[in-house]
């Protein structure tokens, strides 16, 4: 059963005005409620049945994107960090609360898939150690990797610098003298660039083409397709 909430935070919630501005939004705007109109921004109403200007609320349930992410975009929210990958999204997703936030991260330099939600139980989940999720990751190295590597990175002894635990066994093929595919199920900071950076190895280029079962297909740097907020529920 769904829990009645008063329309101006619904509103506020979802981006479309704060609640300050709730009483002018429903001045402007033809807003009811099992089609019957709303002029009191207290209302107590169920989401599922509100409608504005004929039109339902924009995914009252929340959100679960999958997005390519392109190069140059953090995953902070944070102005003075650069742009970002929020950028990228509808003005009115951006003022969503809670806000939408990416599941994990990429960094500056590198592309590739990357989730994105606004259930913060989701972004805990996924990022739990527990969870196990496979990461897949293309990378492009400066010179050919040292013999034995894929044993040492398969072997779940590498420790890295300032960290206490060894990295996870992980699954290196190399698809070109240069060109590595590296399988993680953890995501130390920068784990992939300083794994290989251990062993005198620089990533020149750095791209996730899957996550789990999910894979970016022919998806465009910059764009996004909308997920299922169940998606997960199998692993949960």
């Amino acid at each position: 059963m769904r829990t009645m909430r008063r329309l101006d935070q619904i509103l506020a919630n979802l981006g479309y005005c704060s609640r300050r501005e709730a009483r002018a939004f429903l001045k402007a705007h033809a807003v009811t409620a099992q089609d019957k109109p709303i002029s009191n921004a207290a209302t107590k109403v169920d989401p599922a049945n509100v409608q504005i200007d004929g039109q339902p609320l924009d995914h009252p349930d929340g959100l679960l994107l999958l997005l390519h992410k392109p190069l140059g975009l953090v995953c902070s929210h944070e102005e003075r960090d650069g742009p970002n990958i929020y950028s990228l999204l509808p003005e009115r997703w951006r003022a969503r609360n809670p806000v939408i936030t990416s599941v994990g991260r990429l960094d500056k330099d590198t592309s590739g898939l990357l989730l994105l939600t606004d259930q913060s139980q989701l972004v805990h989940r996924l990022t739990s150690p527990k969870h196990k999720v496979p990461k897949t990751y293309h990378a492009t190295l400066d010179r050919e990797p040292p013999a034995g590597l894929a044993e040492l990175f398969a072997a779940g002894t590498l420790t890295l610098e300032g960290e206490k635990q060894p990295c996870a066994p992980a699954t290196l093929t190399m698809n070109s003298s240069r060109e590595a595919k590296l399988i993680l199920t953890e995501g130390k900071y920068h784990q992939v660039r300083r794994m290989f950076a251990s062993q005198g190895c620089e990533v020149l280029a750095l791209h996730r083409p899957q996550l789990g079962e999910l894979t970016l297909d022919e998806l465009a740097p910059g764009k996004w397709r909308e997920l299922p907020l169940d998606t997960f529920a199998a692993s949960s």
